[in-house]
């Protein structure tokens, strides 16, 4: 059964404030997203296996703890999931990143795919999905699903601002799957957008608004 994470870091929760204010410039707004997810992946990284090896430090032969194999892939939800990327790299430098290209219908406010290219051997990598916004869920369900049908076991979520329906949905449809969130908001209201939300994540980062 997975388990929803909300990580109430002080750090996080400064940056996130930050970020929900409106006259936050693009610039600061995008180095946030980037600085958020740096301390999402950290809390999200935190039950990777270790094994223990000998080095030589410059004193003496020491035994240290090192990540035993783990191969890692970050997978962003296009657009605004692209913002999240780097500061994943920031830790997890060897991660391979695929990505999952998907709009919402306005109308009936699901998910349309229209883009998916994944690494050759994500079957085999620990995936970490990013999006800045878990709002309906549909994204969400839609992109784990996708992983899955490629054979993926290990599949985490990372978003910044959460709905309760959001929520809800994943674990209705993946109850398997962790979820990582900075802060779960009150509700979505009737545009699908979270209240109180930051507003449109993609077009505060690409400062298309």
């Amino acid at each position: 059964m997975g388990t929803l994470h909300v990580l109430d870091h002080p750090l996080l929760q400064h940056k996130l404030s930050i970020l929900r204010d409106k006259n936050t410039s693009v610039k600061e707004f995008r180095e946030l997203v980037s600085e958020i997810c740096t301390l999402m992946c950290y809390e999200a990284t935190r039950d990777l296996p270790v094994e223990v090896v000998e080095v030589e430090t410059p004193v003496a032969p020491a035994k240290v703890k090192k990540i035993a194999g783990k191969k890692l892939a970050v997978v962003p939800i296009l657009r605004a999931g692209i913002g999240m990327v780097d500061g994943f790299l920031t830790l997890v430098p060897s991660a391979k990143v695929g990505h999952i290209g998907l709009y919402r219908d306005p109308d009936t406010l699901e998910p349309v795919e229209y883009y998916c290219k994944l690494p050759k051997d994500i079957s085999d990598r620990d995936v970490y999905i990013v999006d800045p916004m878990l709002a309906t869920g549909g994204s969400a369900t839609a992109a784990v699903q996708f992983i899955k049908n490629y054979g993926s076991k290990h599949i985490k979520l990372l978003c910044i601002l959460a709905a309760p329906e959001g929520i809800e949905r994943v674990r209705k449809d993946h109850p398997d799957i962790d979820i990582y969130v900075a802060a779960v908001d009150d509700h979505l209201n009737n545009h699908g957008y979270i209240v109180p939300g930051l507003g449109d994540a993609g077009d505060r980062i690409f400062g298309t608004k």
